[in-house]
């Protein structure tokens, strides 16, 4: 996996970038919760009783916690060129079209830097349906890696999501020296593993580890 190097439209991402949109529906889903739990508290609290003002104590720290969150989120995940900058680029497919969604496939190293050698996997991810894709079609995205808590001592990071490049930029040259940028044979590859779409889209991790010998010698 290599770094890919452009210009990002933050105007264009931001009206069609899944990524930013999970984010912001993060952010409104704390806020309503904190609203929520702020209500309760107050009337709890106005009741008097011992019982009710501890209980109304907990729930305001629940809405500040919540409220902590709204903010906390964006700041997590970065600005949008930081994401697209500091993640590798990698070959992403279109494996499966539904109703009003797409299922992407890509084949993503998820060994964190302090493992020894690449640990390649075949990573799922429902977006939005670009009425333009068809099943087969390529586009070249971006890693994205982390992990749920700062505590994980895996090997291998415990959430990667492959984020096209396409929702960063409309530029038709940015995105074919993208797909030139990733070998035709990690192109081959993962077209050829387009049947196990839905083996990987439903793996509770949305990954299928690839043994090292069934990948590409430039891989191994």
């Amino acid at each position: 996996m290599a770094d890919f190097q452009f210009t990002v439209d933050k105007a264009h991402a931001k009206s069609v970038n899944d990524t930013l949109a999970d984010v912001r529906r993060l952010q409104v889903s704390a806020v309503i919760f904190a609203l929520i739990l702020a209500a309760l508290a107050a009337w709890l609290i106005s009741m008097g009783a011992v019982w009710s003002t501890i209980a109304g104590a907990v729930l305001a720290v629940g809405a500040i916690s919540s409220l902590g969150v709204a903010v906390w989120a964006p700041r997590k995940v970065g600005s949008i060129e930081k994401l697209y900058s500091e993640n590798p680029l990698v070959p992403t497919i279109v494996s499966e079209i539904h109703p009003r969604a797409a299922t992407l496939t890509a084949l993503i190293d998820v060994a964190k830097p302090s493992t020894q050698g690449p640990r390649y996997a075949l990573v799922s991810r429902n977006v939005r349906l670009n009425p333009y894709w068809k099943v087969g079609d390529r586009v070249p995205s971006v890693a994205l890696r982390s992990d749920r808590s700062t505590r994980s001592k895996d090997d291998v990071w415990q959430m990667v999501n492959p984020m096209p490049i396409e929702w960063g930029t409309k530029d038709a040259r940015v995105l074919a020296r993208a797909t030139a940028a990733i070998s035709a044979s990690e192109w081959n590859f993962l077209q050829s593993r387009l049947a196990d779409s839905k083996e990987v889209r439903t793996h509770p991790e949305r990954r299928v580890m690839i043994e090292p010998a069934d990948l590409p010698d430039n891989l191994r």
